[in-house]
């Protein structure tokens, strides 16, 4: 499905092309993140980004990338204000010159959609996950502005084939752009011993003893009951385990888990760390990375950036991990909710010898640099881009 088009600055002398992408917020997350790298590889191409959003911290962001940040009501799933905001997108893109749309999320890609065909504009989406079907596919219809863009950019194999199966959509249409991080912040060497000191410190991690983690926002789907399932069956006293992400308010499963370890009698060993600002320093102090979703991954960062820093990973056989691990040579896979199988893979990982360690990470690091940098998804994205405005703008999708 996926047709490599090199990207081509605009030719000297012409009108740089003006690109608005289209979210709800810029609080934090994989969309936010990568909607400011494009930005500004649009800006340090010559050409004009826009980003309309409610706004949040990453916001400020955007200024010191060289892109022009605009507030609007874009996360409101209202039909009232989806229709206000129609009204609102237009203006925005006759007033800036706007030549192409960038829809990242459903409710404001149904506004920027009506708002380019209205105003005779190219549109582009981005898949970035499956998205709920609900009772008897009920949000199909909700969900099906996503694939109506000239170009549908899948973050990963496994969407792209999601969006030809559940949606009917040409292939032809589809390019797929993996998800890529910034290797000047996940890179083992510019992490210093004092950071990676100062959060052993913190979460009072004893000397000797070897570290899982398994970072991700506390929600069931991510798997952190397994993993703590599958360090009962691995009862060693050895071991330190860390849950690192935040419950964002939703109490009931972080409580759930803090139960289940009381129960399988795991107090001195896995513990609840919250929320992490230095993942690169967290990853260094790192044994090996566990991704243990139950759902599939539309992308999987957590596994990405595990295998950026050299460490052994470990993420289940499903969604996109089987294009971002490769088994045996960068990391494992096991099957989703087998804590069983996730035990032996650790039991495995734990005992491998330096010279083991040391290839693996060394091929890992490698297999990211090749295929999952940030430099590499803007480029492919930006190739996107210059492909749809090469041609004329099409009527819209029904």
């Amino acid at each position: 499905m996926d047709h490599a088009v090199p990207f081509v600055a605009p030719p000297s002398g012409s009108r740089p092309p003006v690109v608005l992408q289209v979210l709800p917020a810029l609080v934090t997350g994989g969309v936010e993140r990568g909607t400011i790298d494009v930005a500004a590889a649009l800006a340090e191409a010559g050409w004009t980004p826009i980003v309309a959003s409610e706004g949040g911290p990453m916001a400020r962001e955007l200024s010191r990338v060289g892109a022009e940040h605009i507030t609007l009501p874009l996360a409101s799933k209202n039909p009232l204000t989806i229709r206000r905001n129609v009204d609102r997108l237009s203006d925005l893109i006759e007033q800036r010159g706007v030549d192409l749309v960038h829809a990242r999320s459903r409710a404001p890609a149904w506004s920027a959609w009506m708002a380019a065909a209205r105003t005779n504009r190219h549109f582009v989406t981005t898949f970035h996950g499956t998205y709920n079907l609900g009772w008897f596919g009920l949000k199909n219809r909700y969900n099906s502005v996503m694939t109506r863009g000239e170009r549908v950019i899948a973050i990963s194999e496994f969407i792209a084939e999601h969006v030809w199966r559940v949606y009917g959509v040409d292939p032809d249409r589809i390019r797929v752009v993996p998800r890529g991080i910034d290797l000047s912040r996940f890179d083992p060497a510019r992490v210093s011993p004092e950071r990676i000191i100062q959060l052993a410190q913190k979460w009072r991690l004893p000397d000797g003893y070897k570290v899982i983690m398994l970072p991700g926002r506390l929600t069931r789907w991510k798997g952190q009951a397994v993993l703590i399932e599958a360090m009962a069956l691995l009862d060693r006293r050895d071991l330190r385990c860390l849950l690192v992400g935040s419950d964002q308010g939703r109490t009931d499963y972080s409580e759930y888990l803090v139960d289940l370890v009381r129960r399988r009698r795991l107090g001195d060993i896995v513990h609840l760390a919250g929320e992490c600002n230095d993942m690169p320093a967290a990853y260094m102090l790192t044994d090996v990375v566990v991704s243990a979703s139950t759902d599939p991954e539309a992308f999987g960062r957590v596994a990405v950036e595990g295998q950026a820093m050299g460490r052994a990973v470990i993420a289940t056989e499903h969604g996109a991990s089987a294009e971002t691990v490769l088994p045996g040579q960068t990391g494992w896979l096991t099957p989703p909710g087998d804590a069983e199988a996730l035990a032996k893979a650790l039991d495995r990982v734990l005992a491998l010898g330096s010279e083991e360690r040391e290839v693996m990470a060394r091929q890992a690091m490698d297999h990211v640099r090749a295929n999952f940098t940030k430099e590499t998804m803007c480029s492919r994205t930006l190739a996107v881009y210059d492909e749809v405005l090469s041609q004329p703008v099409p009527p819209p999708l029904p």
